[in-house]
């Protein structure tokens, strides 16, 4: 797995947005996205190298609609960190 970059955020229709802008704005491709009190949090996750990922967390974080409620970045995450994501990630694969 590449680096990570991460953006929690309030509401579904500023946590699409934030996608947007980092997809727009790098070389990054969605992972997944998790969704908390029905939806009132939501956090969406992109891969892409270090300097990718950075690029789009910050623009998103500087251009969203809302301000984001928490964001990271994480280079080379631990495998307990990978295997959370994918488990996530195969959870939203399901229901496709």
């Amino acid at each position: 797995m590449k680096s990570l970059g991460l953006i929690e955020v309030v509401g579904v229709t500023a946590a699409v947005d934030c996608l947007d802008i980092m997809c727009k704005s790098a070389d990054v491709e969605f992972v997944t996205w998790e969704r908390k009190l029905g939806g009132r949090l939501c956090t969406v996750i992109v891969e892409g190298n270090i300097s990718a990922v950075t690029a789009a967390v910050q623009n998103a974080v500087a251009g969203a609609i809302k301000t984001p409620s928490a964001y990271a970045v994480i280079a080379s995450p631990h495998s307990e960190v990978e295997r959370l994501v994918n488990l996530s990630a195969s959870r939203l694969s399901k229901g496709r």
